[in-house]
């Protein structure tokens, strides 16, 4: 079934993939003694999870995780200690311990944080929550920390279930979010830190947003190139994000920080030319208007994934408050590469059924009529 832009934004905290990693953050070692912390990491086996576990490791953290253990079993490595619950109310795991910060990774729904911070208040002195930018809903302007969000209409948010949300084509996700934001700084003051990534890109993402471009230009040929190359796109690297995340642990940071990338604007066209040398391929690139796109149906985001066209300030979200506490990112070139590679590594039948862009014969079609009208 076909995705809209707002469903695809909505879908950030994706559910893992094979058991590859980057070797980056496995082995990127502290840049200074740094001390060792006890970190709770509610989650942990999906998509940035386990690169936050690695990276804590690899720099003399102590690392817990808390899931219902059905994700990757046997996957995370053996040093850390794997706790068995579930957050529909099933936290009896979590009482009665004490960690310096607890990471909470796959929070929609603020019953969740309400009811873990119950059990966790007294008992942790920093509050991490991953929100994303979705809080802020479909704006026109590059929204910085102060930006308003969105507001919640429903009746109970402490009834809402993720059936229900999904069901609603994830138009809670960015209300909901942002009740779960103020439910952790309710209820851990002045120690809490609220990041809110962009589009999460990279090995392991399942949902082949992004995914789409390294494979469709590996394959070679004419691309389909969506707008203006000037459109602006945004996405992190799910390893910068997580190593991010554990130096500002190590720092005690608090507030609010969007997290997406790159350091400078970057368009669509940029994106595609450093994909392109990457991975050595002979693709060409054409560059078709954004009306003739709508005239036959092909949506932004869904169909031409990372791109949200260029009325849209999704792509232009300000991160100068990251930037000036250190979030860093690894080249385009190297995350396409390795994104590629992962997507290689997966069964057949899954790389056969790409979850983002246009099929190959879909996209051959919208040309054809392109190249008739031109001529």
């Amino acid at each position: 079934m076909k995705r809209t832009r707002r469903e695809f934004i909505k879908l950030s905290a994706a559910t893992g993939g094979a058991l590859a990693f980057g070797t980056r953050s496995a082995t990127l070692l502290a840049e200074k003694s740094v001390k060792p912390l006890g970190i709770l990491i509610l989650g942990g086996t999906g998509f940035t999870g386990p690169y936050q576990v690695r990276y804590a490791l690899s720099r003399g953290h102590k690392v817990t995780t808390f899931n219902r253990g059905k994700t990757h079993p046997g996957e995370l490595p053996n040093e850390v200690e794997q706790l068995v619950g579930d957050r529909n109310g099933q936290l009896d795991a979590l009482k009665n311990r004490q960690w310096d910060v607890v990471i909470d990774n796959p929070t929609t729904l603020p019953k969740w944080v309400r009811d873990t911070a119950q059990i966790l208040k007294g008992n942790v002195a920093h509050y991490v929550f991953i929100s994303t930018i979705s809080v802020y809903g479909e704006v026109k302007t590059g929204p910085d920390e102060n930006a308003p969000t969105e507001k919640y209409e429903g009746d109970d948010p402490y009834k809402e279930t993720l059936e229900a949300m999904k069901a609603g084509g994830y138009k809670t996700y960015g209300p909901l979010k942002a009740l779960s934001e103020r439910e952790a700084d309710k209820w851990f003051p002045g120690k809490t830190l609220i990041i809110r990534p962009g589009l999460i890109v990279g090995p392991r993402d399942q949902t082949d947003r992004f995914t789409y471009w390294p494979v469709r230009i590996d394959r070679g040929g004419e691309v389909l190139a969506p707008g203006s190359p000037d459109d602006p796109v945004q996405f992190i690297d799910a390893r910068d994000l997580a190593e991010w995340t554990i130096r500002m642990v190590e720092n005690r940071e608090t507030g609010i920080y969007n997290a997406t990338g790159p350091a400078k604007a970057l368009g669509i066209g940029g994106m595609l030319d450093g994909i392109k040398p990457a991975l050595k391929s002979d693709a060409t690139f054409t560059w078709v208007t954004e009306d003739f796109l709508t005239q036959q149906k092909v949506e932004a985001w869904s169909d031409m994934p990372v791109w949200t066209g260029k009325e849209s300030g999704v792509a232009r979200a300000k991160i100068d408050h990251a930037l000036s506490e250190g979030l860093t990112f690894r080249p385009l070139a190297e995350t396409a590469r390795d994104t590629l590679a992962w997507f290689k590594s997966l069964p057949q039948d899954r790389q056969s059924k790409m979850r983002a862009g246009l099929t190959p014969d879909r996209e051959a079609e919208v040309l054809t009529v392109w190249h008739s009208k031109k001529t």
